[in-house]
């Protein structure tokens, strides 16, 4: 199984891994689109109000600039440390130890406008660049990376099932032919049900350690839901859809 993680804009800044090596990330096919968007983002940090334009940033986040600036230099971390937020905070995945450590760090993979397409160790610095960026020039990321991840992601979902919980924007980068795609609502006490905004990456996050960190190796949405029922989530299915269901 396949868990795949949409990014966060927030990222921790420090890292103790040597500079970016992309012949060292996975998927090596992306390389080329990584290098050129690379030198993208450090070519444009020399123009601040070009790049605060093209990545919707004020003068006070400037600091974003100066770190993609580096982007070739600046110490790395391991994917699923560089990234923070409500989500990431959810899985928790540096208190997960022994074998589900190890089976997270195997089921774990990131969705990135950057690198297309990560595992959970693959060492990067932070960065600044959102799926709806628009860099000056150049067909929307969407367009750019759709013809590379899509038969990277389907070479991957050959032999193993993906949990698809990026966000719409993110998803847009490369499709998952028969993926399991997981919605959140919350659920009044009368029934009402609305999709869930500010929690559903907890929730997301919630859910991402209950599969990453499971014993079980399922092969279809019904089988997901049934972890995740077991971990004391309530999962409702429609096929390949499955809804978790939280109290307003």
């Amino acid at each position: 199984m396949i868990v795949l993680l949409p990014p966060s804009e927030t990222k921790r800044t420090e890292g103790d891994g040597p500079p970016l090596q992309l012949d060292a990330l996975s998927c090596p096919e992306l390389t080329p689109m990584r290098a050129t968007l690379i030198d993208e983002l450090v070519a444009l940090a020399a123009d601040r109000p070009a790049c605060r334009a093209a990545l919707g940033l004020s003068a006070k986040q400037d600091a974003e600039i100066d770190r993609n600036a580096e982007l070739r230099t600046a110490a790395t971390l391991p994917a699923i440390r560089r990234y923070t937020g409500v989500l990431y905070d959810a899985l928790d995945i540096e208190s997960l130890r022994g074998s589900a450590a190890a089976r997270a760090r195997e089921r774990l993979f990131v969705g990135s406008a950057l690198f297309g397409l990560l595992r959970a160790d693959d060492p990067i610095p932070a960065y600044r660049l959102s799926a709806t960026s628009k860099l000056p020039g150049q067909p929307t990321l969407a367009a750019r990376w759709r013809p590379l991840l899509e038969p990277a992601l389907a070479q991957l979902a050959e032999s193993q099932l993906v949990v698809d919980l990026r966000s719409g924007s993110y998803a847009s980068l490369g499709r998952v032919d028969d993926a399991v795609r997981v919605d959140v609502v919350s659920e009044d006490a009368d029934g009402t049900r609305k999709v869930v905004t500010h929690f559903n990456k907890a929730h997301k996050g919630r859910l991402a350690r209950v599969l990453a960190a499971s014993r079980a190796e399922p092969d279809s949405a019904a089988a997901v839901a049934t972890i995740a029922r077991r971990a004391g989530m309530r999962v409702e299915r429609q096929g390949d859809d499955l809804t978790v269901v939280v109290p307003a």
